[in-house]
């Protein structure tokens, strides 16, 4: 019979998150595929596990899922870890799962710490919905790109970020969503550090751009939804208002603020009750 993939979860900072499932299961396991052999190496080590590991990571997922799937089809059990969290979310991983469902191998997953369900319990945004996103492009242009496509999701949004990037990319999502946009930034979840920010998206951008310790350890990124106005009551109303004693240009401004609406939605709105 064909060994058993599971996934199994490890902490994000904390060890005392590790549950006793995921302990027996990689003590049981015949084989440990690991994201960084080195780091799973120290968890284990602490956990008194000695089960031998092989790398796993984003540059040789294609060669080693073929020798993975081997060892399950000659009825060896593996064990799926990334450097922490959950597999497969944001992490290596996804390839060996669907090739492993694919052999009709049994895969199972041991759930535990994920930083975005983590951050998303205390973020103070709703979670009724939500649209997680990963990391970001690195690159500027692309990053904006992404974020304007973005910028009318009406479900809270998730991102990671690396530390040395979230200031610029809260300045882009300001631009992007709008000053007043509802955000929180978690930083370093479960670990002795951690810090939680929330507020506009222009005061945490403010923030960053003051506070060294807003660029260090791990940071998952909230950001509330695009508000559902309807554009004939809501801002059609501040609209009017604002253009009977503004120019056109700063009265559709004023109105995105006071809408949470884009700027070039209010002022293309503007625009059309001008000219009615």
């Amino acid at each position: 019979m064909a060994g058993t993939l599971y996934v199994v979860a490890t902490p994000i900072g904390n060890l005392g998150d590790m549950s006793a499932r995921a302990r027996e299961t990689l003590q049981n396991c015949a084989l440990i595929a690991a994201e960084d052999t080195r780091h799973t190496g120290v968890l284990l080590k602490h956990f008194g596990i000695q089960t031998p590991q092989l790398s796993l990571h984003d540059n040789n997922e294609r060669m080693r899922t073929g020798e993975i799937i081997s060892h399950l089809g000659a009825g060896k059990s593996v064990a799926l870890v990334s450097d922490a969290g959950t597999p497969a979310i944001s992490d290596p991983g996804f390839e060996l799962v669907r090739a492993a469902a694919a052999a009709g191998i049994d895969v199972v997953a041991v759930p535990g710490p994920c930083a975005a369900i983590a951050a998303l319990s205390i973020g103070a945004l709703p979670t009724d919905r939500f649209c997680f996103e990963g990391f970001l492009p690195a690159r500027g242009a692309a990053r904006r790109q992404r974020l304007e496509s973005l910028a009318q999701e009406p479900r809270t949004l998730v991102f990671y970020e690396a530390p040395h990037r979230v200031r610029e990319t809260l300045e882009d999502c300001t631009k992007a969503f709008g000053a007043a946009r509802p955000a929180t930034v978690v930083r370093e979840a479960t670990k002795l550090h951690e810090t939680t920010y929330r507020g506009s998206l222009q005061e945490l951008s403010s923030a960053a751009s003051k506070d060294a310790d807003f660029a260090r350890g791990e940071i998952v990124l909230l950001i509330g939804g695009a508000p559902q106005v309807h554009l004939e009551t809501d801002l059609d109303r501040v609209l009017r208002v604002l253009l009977a004693e503004l120019p056109l240009k700063q009265a559709a401004g004023l109105a995105a603020t006071l809408s949470g609406v884009r700027d070039n939605e209010a002022y293309k709105r503007a625009l059309q009750l001008k000219e009615q």
